[in-house]
């Protein structure tokens, strides 16, 4: 008999969201694993690099990399913004592993710009330019894959740039690829899309997952089609290496040549990629937390630190650099992936597939993958996040259009400059036409005027409270009341302190009221600052 004091077992709350999230994450992994695998082959291709290293890339990037990050959500894997850099740098330095050794500094690099907190710069990215970047991947992944969907493979499958490797640019490629279509290939990807949209809204079937159906689809029709006219040819299949035992397995790594350290361009390269490559994990995290359904956040110094600690690795062993990956990601939040078990899992189902199944891996038809491709670009381009950014207003829409227009015409990087730029624009129009509060009084013959400054006073004002000033007519009482200000900027002190000195010359009085001859920035609390730093 139990005793009156003897508890229940206690409900352990950390296993039970564990296994809760395992029956996403495992799924979710599984989608990562299909599109991560062919990008990562197709990176490598156009990066002038060993097939195996972009692998390694993704491999590294989701075991060292998804271990390390604070990020739940985000995939890292070797990125298509950087395929021109590491063609150049390959190139230039002659040696693959002299650039294997760029790539462990950059990594190093990467790893101190964590430690001095320089990853605060994502912080400022605008959400208007976020969202435009997400919307335009979206249109990315749908332009580029319409080829692949099609049969025509002769740009590699994970391409984002407007101008292409095969001298086709984004819309004339789809052009190329009508007139010269596999039958096959469409009646692939039309049947994969059908399934990847409809599969999941049927309860009794979606315990499997349907990336898995469509996988199974493609083996079968592709060996259907086999020996009739209408077969897949082999630059439409999945092509990854086949090793041939342990020995074979371990020839394909490689190793830095460290005795080229001395050279100049080697930390050229290095620096090149470490900033570039940071650029784009920044970007690529803060766009996955807008579209995390739980709406947590990423520590970006942490985010850094991983990034660099993962680069080392897969220059260690051979691989290619890597960044947080924004279609890798997208494809994870939209498979309903929760915590980082997701990514994880993706790089050991790489490490696994290249050892155990190559030849069945090699076996898939990249249009199944191109749909799974159209499917994500679909979701993220959706035609309700257009009407939204048009609702909150043209200074949050022009930016976001501005963004998806540019990233399409161009590349991620320079899209995203263009959408900044437009960004502070009417940051600058808003500053100038708010920076401060006032009210004009009449008393008798004179106007007293008096300027209630705002909380924060910054440089972006300057330029509106000159205007301002230079607009008060003579022979006028002005009160400049700081009483709300915490911090006014210097260079408008000097303003203030200058329209003083000079306004009697116009007959103007001007009297300070609570404004200070320097002030400091409002320093947070040591709660908060510990919860930014990490």
């Amino acid at each position: 008999m139990k005793s009156e004091n003897s508890q229940a077992p206690s409900f352990d709350v950390k296993k039970y969201l564990l296994k809760k999230n395992l029956k996403r994450d495992l799924p979710s992994s599984i989608v990562v694993f299909l599109v991560a695998l062919p990008l990562c082959l197709g990176i490598a291709l156009a990066s002038g690099a060993p097939l195996f290293a972009g692998l390694i890339a993704g491999i590294v990037g989701g075991i060292v990399t998804g271990s390390l990050s604070g990020s739940q959500l985000s995939v890292s894997g070797p990125a298509a913004g950087l395929t021109v850099i590491v063609l150049g740098a390959i190139t230039s330095l002659g040696d693959y592993r002299i650039f294997l050794l760029a790539l462990v500094l950059a990594g190093v690099l990467q790893l101190v710009l964590g430690l001095i907190k320089a990853g605060t710069i994502g912080n400022y990215f605008p959400s208007s330019v976020i969202q435009g970047m997400l919307a335009a991947i979206g249109l990315i992944l749908i332009l580029k894959q319409l080829p692949h969907a099609l049969g025509v493979d002769s740009d590699f499958l994970g391409d984002e740039q407007f101008f292409q490797s095969d001298n086709q640019n984004t819309f004339s490629a789809i052009g190329n690829a009508l007139n010269q279509f596999s039958l096959a290939a469409v009646l692939i990807s039309v049947l994969a899309v059908l399934i990847l949209l409809f599969w999941p809204k049927i309860k009794t079937l979606n315990v499997v997952p349907a990336p898995l159906i469509v996988v199974a689809l493609g083996i079968t029709l592709s060996l259907a089609f086999q020996g009739t006219p209408y077969a897949l040819k082999a630059e439409q299949m999945v092509a990854i290496p086949v090793v041939s035992g342990f020995d074979g397995f371990i020839g394909l790594f490689s190793m830095p040549d460290f005795t080229a350290i001395g050279n100049k361009q080697v930390w050229i390269v290095a620096g090149t990629i470490a900033i570039v490559a940071s650029l784009e994990t920044l970007l690529g995290i803060e766009a996955v937390d807008k579209i995390d359904p739980i709406k947590r956040v990423t520590p970006t110094n942490r985010e850094l630190i991983a990034q660099g600690i993962g680069n080392m690795a897969s220059g260690m062993i051979g691989g290619l650099p890597m960044t947080s990956v924004i279609v890798r990601s997208s494809a994870n939040v939209g498979a309903g992936a929760r915590t980082k078990m997701s990514t994880i899992f993706h790089g050991i189902l790489l490490l696994l597939s290249l050892v155990l199944i190559p030849t069945l891996i090699n076996m898939i038809p990249l249009a199944c993958l191109a749909a799974i491709l159209l499917v994500t670009g679909y979701k993220l381009t959706r035609v309700s996040l257009f009407k939204d950014m048009y609702h909150k207003g043209w200074d949050q829409f022009i930016p976001f259009v501005l963004t998806v227009v540019a990233v399409v015409l161009t590349d991620l990087l320079k899209g995203v400059a263009v959408g900044m730029v437009f960004s502070i624009f009417y940051l600058l129009r808003t500053n100038m036409r708010n920076p401060y509060f006032y009210k004009v009084q009449e008393e008798g013959n004179k106007k007293n005027i008096r300027i209630k400054l705002a909380e924060e006073v910054s440089f972006l004002n300057k330029a509106a409270i000159q205007v301002l000033l230079t607009g008060i007519p003579n022979e006028t009482n002005v009160i400049i009341d700081g009483s709300n200000a915490r911090y006014i900027d210097p260079d408008v002190l000097e303003t203030i302190f200058n329209y003083k000195h000079n306004a009697y010359t116009k007959g103007i009085i001007v009297t300070l009221e609570h404004v200070k001859n320097h002030y400091t920035v409002p320093k947070l609390n040591n709660k908060i600052v510990e919860e930014i730093n990490n």
